[in-house]
């Protein structure tokens, strides 16, 4: 595919809501392959970070907080008919910016739900309302009131997003390597049973980011690859994951919800503060986050197979298991270490990182082959030679907010969807062009591997994937 191929118009104007990381680095990539001039595309920020790569391209820039009071007064007079609304703030409420784009005719994308500020971490709300089950199951809600209306597409960067679309093809490259005469499905159900038929039992989002800087983090920083804000917001959030029909274990920290879907449950204690054991081809094993994710519940929901009466058949067991960049790590360390105050300074790297990879995939476990990653293995100076203002990490996710605007345009009447419901083939035809090598590996890594070493520990060793054993105590 050409790099320089246009692949749909926005017929109206493009307001881009946010210009961190994400909004820089994605601005170059809508001027290439969208039909759209500088002089339609405003942003409207709550801070002057990114003004003079607005400038160099000759964007309107204009510094406007949106709050819960204010952002109907503010974009109401704006919005037509055909504009396209690219929500990548923080403390932005993703469902009053939806609602509003649907009400006025506009398209919308975002790549998480956020809530209003403070929403994340509201103490008079209990974890189970300020998780992101809750955030996801007030979207659904939106699905049901906008049939047919202006394309939304929700939580649709690189995680969640990308690791939606590897799902799928993952699936098909495994029954193809099991000499199974599969299909493309075309529904959510045919997703579901084949995954079923394959045995999945669990699903690690893997990404472990090796970038690093030519100056070390400093005490009092708080060090990152993307957005601090958005790490720390959603970092302590409780642990959240979708809970697989394989499981005979429930965490003894772990509840359900009493509402919604019913397929992720939530750990009494932060993400932030949570680990799993997982593996990518070039790290091998190692111990990531569990920090909760839109696609560890959207995932596990999408994936699941019921029987005629409406009962839950089969369901995976899905999570995110993220070791960011080493620097991060320091920072989430005296972050936690000092009762989850933050730090005073903050220090995004983009142009100061001199070398790293950020290998973001999804790793399938339980079949007849062991376990299967599948995702991008993307450098920091492929990124830079791909697109200016990225690192390795913005780009998976500025690739991806590509890709689900292309979708949204080529589809303008599916109303509000996440991830898993847009065609996995036409974002990855998009995106995949900027992620660097995309590979497929199998292991017979487990999470058995290496254990009891020094101390005995309460293993089921029955069952490899029962979250138990994958979980770092």
């Amino acid at each position: 595919m050409s790099h320089s191929v246009k692949h749909a118009a926005i017929p109206g104007r493009l307001y881009i809501i946010g210009f961190g990381s994400i909004g820089q680095g994605v601005l170059p990539l809508v001027l290439k392959h969208l039909d759209i001039t500088a002089d339609r595309i405003t942003i409207i920020t709550a801070d002057a970070r990114g003004r003079d790569e607005a400038a160099h391209y000759q964007v309107d820039f204009q510094i406007r907080p949106l709050t819960r009071d204010n952002h109907r007064d503010i974009l109401v007079p704006l919005l037509r008919k055909g504009d396209f609304v690219l929500n990548l703030s923080v403390d932005v409420s993703s469902l009053a910016l939806v609602e509003l784009c649907q009400e006025a005719g506009a398209f919308y994308l975002d790549t998480c739900i956020e809530p209003w500020v403070g929403g994340y971490t509201d103490p008079s709300l209990s974890p189970s309302l300020r998780s992101n089950y809750a955030l996801r199951e007030a979207a659904l809600e939106l699905k049901t009131r906008y049939p047919g209306g202006p394309t939304a597409v929700l939580t649709h960067g690189a995680n969640p997003g990308l690791v939606s679309h590897f799902m799928k093809q993952a699936l098909l490259n495994i029954a193809q390597d099991n000499g199974l005469d599969v299909a493309v499905p075309t529904t959510r159900d045919g997703w579901a049973r084949l995954a079923q038929r394959l045995n999945i039992k669990t699903v690690h989002v893997a990404e472990r980011d090796t970038q690093v800087a030519d100056r070390p983090r400093e005490r009092g920083e708080f060090v990152n690859t993307w957005s601090i804000d958005g790490f720390v917001s959603e970092g302590c959030q409780p642990a959240e994951l979708g809970w697989g029909t394989h499981e005979r274990h429930f965490p003894v920290d772990g509840q359900h919800h009493d509402f919604g879907s019913q397929a992720a449950i939530f750990l009494n204690r932060p993400g932030i503060s949570t680990k799993v054991r997982t593996w990518t081809p070039m790290e091998g094993p190692f111990h990531g986050f569990l920090v909760t994710h839109n696609e560890a519940i959207s995932i596990a929901d999408y994936f699941t197979a019921r029987n005629e009466d409406g009962s839950v058949a089969y369901r995976p067991t899905c999570h995110y298991a993220y070791h960011p960049c080493d620097d991060a790590i320091t920072s989430i360390h005296e972050f936690v270490g000092k009762g989850y105050v933050q730090q005073e300074r903050q220090r995004l790297l983009m142009t100061e990182i001199v070398d790293g990879i950020d290998e973001l995939g999804v790793l399938l476990c339980g079949h007849e082959k062991g376990a299967y990653w599948y995702g991008s293995q993307l450098t920091v100076a492929e990124a830079r030679e791909l697109v200016p203002y990225n690192n390795a990490t913005s780009l998976q996710v500025c690739a991806t907010v590509l890709g689900g605007m292309v979708w949204a345009l080529e589809n303008p009447t599916q109303g509000p969807v996440e991830a898993d419901e847009v065609s996995f083939e036409r974002v990855m035809e998009i995106a995949t062009p900027y992620l660097g090598p995309v590979v497929g590996v199998y292991t017979d890594w487990s999470p058995l591997d290496g254990r009891e070493t020094l101390f005995p520990e309460d293993l089921d060793r029955d069952d490899a994937w029962q979250f138990k054993n994958v979980r770092v105590c």
